[in-house]
């Protein structure tokens, strides 16, 4: 049998494992991954299974000392497709020794996504704080509260993980040479496109 020459041996060695790995690994992704060597290819996350991943994380509890504490429950998220970004909508409650009751209100923030390799998440990031009302408070004392915002909404969700991918989820592309890439805001969630990766 003729011998075959090193490259020709490494592509089927690449692509032959790169294969079968895809007959293991594939079926347990979604549906509409296909092969990652194709254009457009990649992951989807629903905005339910994010929601999900957001769980763990609250309530969140910020002090302002002397004055109250604010408590922040699990955001609500609405999609935000024509901006790539998502919007996160809470409830709030404010207690402490300036209420003389806990009032409820409501935290408006915005924010993009990125993927860390480190430990295979994708992340929020480039946080925006939208609003921060309580309905039930003087308008001067809420105003008062609002200086805490912006601080209030990174406590929030500074680089909360939104979804992360299992080891089997990136053995085909690991096989590949590719890597989790783009990140695109959709109606109804997330869609994480696939790249080769850097040499």
């Amino acid at each position: 049998m003729t011998k075959l020459n090193a490259s020709r041996r490494d592509w089927l060695i690449r692509y032959g494992v790169g294969a079968a790995a895809s007959l293991m690994v594939l079926p347990a992704a979604r549906a509409d991954d296909g092969d990652p060597r194709d254009q457009g290819a990649g992951r989807s996350v629903t905005t339910e299974e994010l929601g999900e991943m957001l769980l763990p994380h609250f309530p969140i509890k910020y002090p302002v000392p002397g004055f109250l504490d604010l408590i922040v429950r699990t955001p609500r998220l609405a999609m935000r497709p024509q901006t790539n970004r998502i919007d996160a909508d809470m409830d709030v409650s404010a207690q402490g020794p300036a209420l003389n009751r806990t009032q409820a209100g409501r935290l408006g923030v915005g924010f993009a996504l990125r993927y860390e390799a480190r430990d295979k998440t994708v992340r929020a990031h480039q946080l925006s704080f939208n609003s921060l009302d309580f309905p039930g408070i003087r308008p001067e004392a809420v105003e008062l509260i609002r200086v805490y915002g912006p601080a209030l909404a990174q406590a929030a969700l500074q680089e909360v993980v939104l979804h992360q991918f299992k080891d089997k989820d990136l053995a085909v592309l690991d096989v590949l040479g590719m890597r989790p890439g783009k990140i695109t805001v959709t109606e109804d969630g997330l869609r994480i496109g696939f790249e080769p990766r850097p040499l």
